[in-house]
């Protein structure tokens, strides 16, 4: 009897132990609690004891003699969220994590800097990097091991996140020399690696822009678009690039890889039929399982490949995707103040009643019975037939066992095949198309949302301000320049300091993180385009402003090219920089178009100098590896020319005016820059400021007259836009 009641004694204090453990990881708020981020804020409830990157833990690394722990990630992670689950929310890992190791949080996203620097390090050491990223560092801060996700058990001959940790615990006691031997030896490579000098200039000629295409397309998928093998991502500046070569030397080949690439994306799973928008990237070669991460560069980018496309071809399927591309972003990824929210999560609960039980893509998926429930028979079939959808679900590949008896939509059959098979006319198979989408797209509405991240970042509202303000004059659309002005004037009213320097990141009335390379680059890129939307010579003004300050805080004076980080940045282990055009393009490329296009228009030399400076500086990489920088190769395509100076001298809101205008956004000029030049008043001092040369191009009797110059060689002017039209032919 009294050796039961001591068990139960025990019992129920081991019960009472292990709730009150769970019962902490729900209430108990770590540092992370007071930061901005909504991914360290994903992690404030972890009972591991984190920190944010800060010289709080490096401290304390250095006080207590333990390495840091060193995880990177964002808040639309997928794998971040694998991990969080499987580790960083179990006490007994957490317990080992807090006893022998300083934690350290960091997003990605608001950090690009940290990140670049130790995924340097883990791709060094493994050959590969991603995300979740998981780097062991000194209390000095440097890498000494590393890797991406790692599972919380030993699995599949790979140690466990809890192996890992026991044995560099172990090895920190006893191989101490060895770890900070290693340490020393791979930042001293990744510092050499971002001093290494330009030995000597390569040429870098239509010779390039021809060796990138000839790669392009011996790796390019004839039979589903786009180039390698799964998993398949956008990338789209490689369209944006073969676009340009099309134009510079009639390739038609080129031209045919790009519209096959954007049509296969568009009829895959990748594409959200209901919504629009793209998810970040196939898991597939056929375009047809997603991640279905929502990322805002993705959507600007892709954007304006499909507004290029329109441009050339004059179809309409390609302004419907991006005006889709638009309207999703106006609806879902645009906060009150105007500015343009980071992402929207792959997860999301299929379950209302279990908010916290998530998989990927849950908001996207349907079952073949819900559809007919929603649409009834008849319209269901038709659905159904034309977006692949069968009763048992049809994801191709499903590792994860997420997709059971679920559809992911996309166009298995065209609109005629659709109609025949039914015996309907095209136009009624397409009304019930539409019809059905608005169904089921109100019924999803109901579901729980993913997660959405909805910081504002600089950089990334850049690439997305260059794309409505574009897409205003391609597709004479007044609410996307609109939409472009109200989010370039939240940054320039929240993101600029008094002193001048632009911010990287906004969120619930903070702004943070003193602005990279990227931030000035991409914002120098909005505004420009932004000015030629809406003839603001504010804009150019600012475009200016920026790219004078981004040479004197990013330039290298011994070897080139722009640092990722300013000089007033925080000191890191090494100050890189970066070329890779990657799932959104560098620093680097944007900015030495931008320099390209600005210096143009202003007839600043200096400014085109700076960019031929970087296209020596980089010039044996690209000569090296060409289709590793297509948005690099933009710039270079610009740079050979021939490119056109355009000016408009008139009133913006005068009908021949907006002839010309369109006359010049019909055609595919990417190799151009637009000015207005008004007949008198503010705005035309402003611009004659700025653009001295436009003093002189006048409107003639009264007329709207254009001016069109190729290489600073101008034509007559002329008032009549069949003229015009003719000179954009040459």
């Amino acid at each position: 009897m009294k050796n039961k009641l001591l068990f139960s004694v025990f019992f129920v204090l081991c019960f009472l132990s292990t709730a009150s453990i769970y019962a902490k990881t729900e209430t108990y708020a770590n540092r992370l609690a007071q930061e901005k981020s909504p991914y360290l804020l994903q992690h404030a409830h972890n009972p591991v004891d984190w920190y944010p990157w800060g010289e709080e833990a490096f401290q304390k690394a250095r006080a207590e003699d333990k390495p840091i722990f060193l995880s990177v990630g964002y808040s639309t992670c997928h794998w971040c969220h694998v991990m969080e689950e499987e580790s960083f929310s179990d006490p007994k890992v957490a317990k080992v994590m807090n006893e022998h190791f300083i934690s350290i949080k960091v997003d990605r996203e608001e950090r690009p800097d940290v990140d670049n620097i130790y995924m340097t390090a883990v791709q060094a050491m493994t050959g590969s990097g991603g995300w979740p990223m998981s780097v062991f560092l000194t209390p000095d801060l440097k890498p000494f091991y590393g890797g991406t996700y790692f599972p919380p058990d030993d699995r599949w001959g790979r140690p466990g996140f809890v192996t890992i940790l026991n044995s560099i615990r172990e090895k920190w006691q006893t191989e101490r020399n060895q770890i900070l031997q290693s340490g020393e030896q791979l930042t001293r490579a990744i510092q050499a690696q971002a001093q290494q000098k330009a030995v000597m200039s390569h040429t870098l000629d239509e010779k390039t822009l021809e060796r990138a295409y000839g790669q392009l397309r011996s790796s390019f998928d004839s039979r589903y678009g786009g180039f390698g093998r799964a998993p398949k991502f956008p990338r789209s500046h490689v369209n944006s690039y073969l676009l340009r070569y099309w134009k510079r030397t009639g390739e038609s080949k080129a031209l045919e890889m790009v519209e096959k690439t954007l049509q296969e994306m568009a009829k895959g799973g990748m594409y959200d039929h209901l919504g629009g928008g793209f998810h970040r990237y196939s898991t597939d070669g056929r375009w047809r399982v997603p991640h279905f991460e929502k990322m805002l560069y993705d959507q600007a980018i892709l954007a304006r490949s499909y507004l290029e496309a329109y441009q050339i071809t004059g179809k309409e399927e390609y302004a419907r995707i991006a005006r889709e591309i638009f309207e999703y972003v106006l609806r879902d990824m645009t906060g009150p103040h105007g500015a343009f929210y980071s992402a929207e999560d792959a997860d999301s609960a299929p379950d209302p009643a279990q908010p916290k039980k998530k998989s990927e893509g849950a908001f996207y998926i349907w079952g073949q019975g819900e559809i007919v429930k929603a649409l009834g028979k008849e319209k269901a079939d038709v659905f159904n037939y034309y977006y692949g959808v069968e009763p048992a679900g049809n994801a191709p590949s499903d590792p994860h066992g997420e997709f059971i008896n679920k559809n992911i939509l996309y166009v298995a059959h065209s609109l005629d095949e659709t109609a025949s098979k039914f015996g309907k006319s095209a136009e009624e198979t397409k009304s019930i198309l539409e019809d059905s989408r608005k169904i089921l797209f109100d019924i999803r509405s109901k579901r729980l949302r993913p997660h959405l991240d909805d910081k504002v970042l600089t950089d990334w509202n850049g690439l997305m301000i260059s794309s409505f303000a574009f897409a205003s004059r391609v597709l004479e659309e007044p609410r996307y320049a609109e939409a472009a002005k109200i989010a370039a004037d939240f940054l320039l009213e929240k993101m600029k300091r008094n002193d001048g320097r632009l911010m990287h990141r906004y969120r619930e009335g903070e702004v943070g993180i003193p602005g990279f390379i990227e931030d000035y680059a991409f914002f120098t890129h909005g505004l420009f385009d932004l000015y030629e939307a809406t003839f603001d010579p504010r804009y150019l003004e600012e475009a200016q402003f920026f790219l004078k300050e981004m040479f004197e805080l990013f330039w290298d004076e011994s070897g080139g090219g722009f640092f990722f980080t300013a000089k007033d940045s925080e000191k890191l282990i090494s100050r890189t920089k970066e070329l890779y055009d990657g799932a959104i393009p560098s620093g680097n490329s944007v900015a030495t178009l931008s320099l390209l296009r600005v210096g143009r228009l202003t007839m600043n030399r200096e400014m085109e100098s700076w960019a031929r400076s970087v296209l020596d500086t980089f010039s044996a990489d690209i000569d090296r590896a060409p289709t590793a920088y297509p948005q690099m190769l933009i710039a270079l395509d610009f740079a050979i020319g021939p490119s056109r100076e355009i000016v408009i001298a008139g009133e913006s809101e005068e009908p021949d005016a907006n002839e010309m205008i369109r006359a010049v956004y019909d055609k595919f000029l990417p190799n151009k820059v637009v000015a207005l030049h008004p007949k008198e008043g503010t705005i035309a001092k402003q611009i004659e400021t700025l653009s001295p040369f436009v003093k002189e191009q006048i409107a003639m009797g009264g007329k709207a007259t254009v001016y069109v110059c190729k290489n600073y060689v101008c034509d007559l002017p002329t008032t009549e836009v069949s003229k015009l039209r003719k000179l954009l032919e040459n």
